[in-house]
């Protein structure tokens, strides 16, 4: 179930807050139930229904229907979400639009990072400049992993003829196979610690895709032109808009395909080079 929605208004580079659903608190309370006891009824974890009440999140629409019925309420007076049209819904998950990746707010990235509950992504061929630019931001996906995140890092295999043929592309040759290999460095302790999932991909990267819960940074990519260079879409997860699911699929589908890191040439190599290192100290 997603977790976060944001309180911070359109193109805040500000921490993300939760937005309690005071109309449900009342609902609840009108009724003469308590969370534990419309838990029950709900036949849901109480842990669920707290959420729905103090941060805000939307219940998949089964559960909202049935919730509604036992309060003898409208779905949409306690989660409007859940009445809105697709397209009005789509554009609502539009939290901000930035022309470059360089122009994103710095913080924006650690912020959604530090928020993250259940589901971080990192979609790319490099993202180089993640922890070039945030160098905290790997232990930080390692403690997110240790408490429960699902961690899924899918990054580009620096061997494959996909990855040569878009450092042509750029016009930058041998130079992307090699920011590969210095992000996959960056990366590696990563590999093998718990709950951190890690693959490589061979595919033609439409979109670099980073994920933090109900929220989603995605680097559109222009042929000819450096990541950097490319436009970024914030967006928010809405029920009934399916702006961001298409992007979630798309992840799933390249995950699909994906092969683990440690069945790499690249991880071959790499343990190689660094057990040669131990031995000769």
């Amino acid at each position: 179930m997603l977790t976060k929605r944001p309180k911070h208004p359109r193109g805040s580079a500000m921490p993300l807050k939760s937005v309690p659903n005071e109309r449900l608190r009342g609902a609840i309370a009108d009724a003469g139930l308590t969370i534990e006891g419309l838990a029950e009824q709900v036949g849901l974890d109480p842990k669920s229904v707290y959420r729905w009440v103090a941060k805000g999140v939307v219940p998949r629409r089964g559960a909202a229907h049935k919730t509604a019925d036992l309060l003898g309420l409208a779905v949409g007076f306690l989660w409007p979400e859940l009445d809105m049209p697709t397209k009005q819904a789509t554009k609502l998950e539009v939290v901000d639009i930035y022309p470059h990746r360089a122009e994103t707010p710095r913080r924006l990235w650690l912020d959604l990072l530090t928020s993250t509950e259940s589901e971080l992504w990192l979609f790319a061929n490099a993202s180089l400049f993640l922890p070039e630019q945030n160098p905290e931001s790997i232990e930080l996906i390692r403690q997110k992993a240790e408490n429960g995140v699902n961690v899924r890092i899918l990054l580009g295999d620096p061997d494959s003829p996909e990855m040569a043929l878009r450092g042509r592309e750029e016009r930058l040759y041998e130079a992307i196979p090699a920011r590969i290999r210095m992000a996959l460095t960056y990366y590696s302790p990563l590999v093998g610690a718990p709950g951190v999932e890690f693959s490589l991909h061979r595919t033609c990267l439409y979109n670099s895709i980073f994920r933090y819960d109900d929220q989603m940074l995605v680097n559109q990519h222009v042929y000819g032109t450096y990541g950097y260079m490319a436009p970024i879409l914030h967006l928010r997860h809405i029920r009934g808009g399916d702006f961001f699911d298409m992007y979630v699929n798309s992840f799933e589908r390249v995950w699909e395909t994906a092969l683990p890191i440690t069945e790499s040439q690249f991880w071959s190599t790499f343990s190689a080079a660094n057990l040669k290192a131990q031995v000769s100290v």
